[in-house]
């Protein structure tokens, strides 16, 4: 097993125990001193003025804006990783399901007492889907300078959706954070699987190229070996 991979497998490791751990105080429905203070601070800034944009980045893990999202995904990633490109669309399906089991699994109230608040969806599916794009673009052959514009665009834009959430009143901060650990987790070990599955059908087709060279060379050994036959006068 390579280094990246181990460092994948811890890093899913860590996600998913720290998810875990935040799922298990969610599913007693108790609500931490952190979730409270916190709510209490970003109500000090709401502004009525406000309302509106953040709807409307709160709209970008909806249905309706995931959608639209996914599919643009897909074209950018497809001249580059066509196999991403086709595993996208199933990977965010992924998180449809995996968000719906875990809500009814935890079914803590949020914040405006609105039942299935753990944890919260927009910010899992938003976590996979830039967390793709972060990966792929680290993996691109694109100035440093365009790859770090694009991870800044990448986390901005998955903070300022779970600010939205907390600003909307729809989620406790410790939502957030399930939503984020499950991502996490969820895409790392994703791509583990899948780039894994990737070398080791990269190593067959070598391995099979390489035998059927050193099988050809034999055969044209054993035929530099046979003598010629002498056609009579």
């Amino acid at each position: 097993m390579s280094g990246i991979s181990r460092r994948l497998l811890v890093a899913t490791s860590l996600s998913l125990t720290a998810f875990l751990a935040l799922a298990l105080i969610a599913a007693t429905h108790q609500v931490s001193d952190l979730d409270r203070q916190t709510r209490a601070l970003v109500h000090l800034i709401r502004l009525p003025g406000l309302d509106a944009g953040m709807n409307g980045i709160s709209a970008l893990g909806e249905n309706y804006g995931l959608i639209p999202l996914i599919a643009l995904g897909v074209a950018i990633v497809w001249r580059s990783s066509r196999r991403w490109a086709l595993i996208l669309p199933l990977l965010m399906a992924g998180t449809g399901v995996l968000q719906l089991v875990a809500k009814w699994a935890i079914d803590r109230p949020r914040p405006n007492l609105a039942a299935w608040g753990f944890p919260s969806g927009h910010v899992l599916s938003l976590v996979v889907f830039f967390g793709l794009m972060t990966y792929l673009l680290a993996m691109s052959t694109m100035t440093r300078s365009r790859r770090r514009l694009g991870y800044v665009g990448c986390s901005a834009i998955v903070l300022a959706v779970a600010f939205s959430r907390l600003y909307l009143d729809a989620h406790w901060i410790s939502d957030v954070a399930g939503g984020l650990t499950l991502g996490l987790a969820y895409l790392l070990l994703t791509i583990f699987l899948v780039e894994r599955l990737a070398a080791g059908r990269l190593a067959a087709v070598v391995r099979l190229d390489s035998e059927a060279q050193v099988q050809l060379a034999d055969d044209e050994g054993r035929g530099a070996d046979v003598d010629p036959i002498a056609e009579p006068v």
